[in-house]
């Protein structure tokens, strides 16, 4: 009956909640789960950056990582503000060797930095990214 519910809504009119389920599978490395549950809550909201953003990182997570930047990419096309799909797509760049690409994006991210207990650690990573990037550039290091 479960599966059942699943793959039609259920008789009291509960709906799945696909992109939470999206989130817990993520959350204990079903990578693949995952990306089926967040594009199934896609179909329902097309134009949900915060899905998009989690696809993004669920393909950055299982290695498909040009997928990862288009996705990222997508976001940033509907809002060119969201923090968090500039800091994936600079560190996916970054690790393409794409360094002035991923200094924009970590500009980016810390213009409008998240708040919160949790972000504290992306924008200390990010700052010190920046800083070495700058400093290598600085050098001569990077082109």
């Amino acid at each position: 009956m479960g599966l059942f519910k699943k793959l039609f809504k259920a008789e009291d009119g509960d709906r799945v909640d696909y992109y939470r389920e999206g989130l817990d599978l993520l959350g204990v490395g079903k990578y693949h789960e995952a990306l089926t549950s967040f594009r199934l809550a896609l179909r329902e909201a097309p134009r949900d950056t915060a899905i998009l953003q989690q696809i993004a990182i669920t393909y950055t997570r299982i290695g498909m990582t040009d997928e990862a930047v288009k996705t990222y990419r997508s976001v940033l096309e509907k809002d060119p503000q969201l923090a968090g799909a500039h800091y994936g797509l600079a560190f996916l760049l970054l690790r393409e060797g794409n360094t002035e690409g991923a200094a924009s994006h970590l500009r980016a991210f810390l213009a409008r930095p998240p708040e919160g207990p949790e972000a504290v650690r992306h924008v200390e990573h990010a700052r010190s990214t920046l800083a070495s990037l700058s400093e290598a550039t600085a050098n001569g290091e990077v082109s």
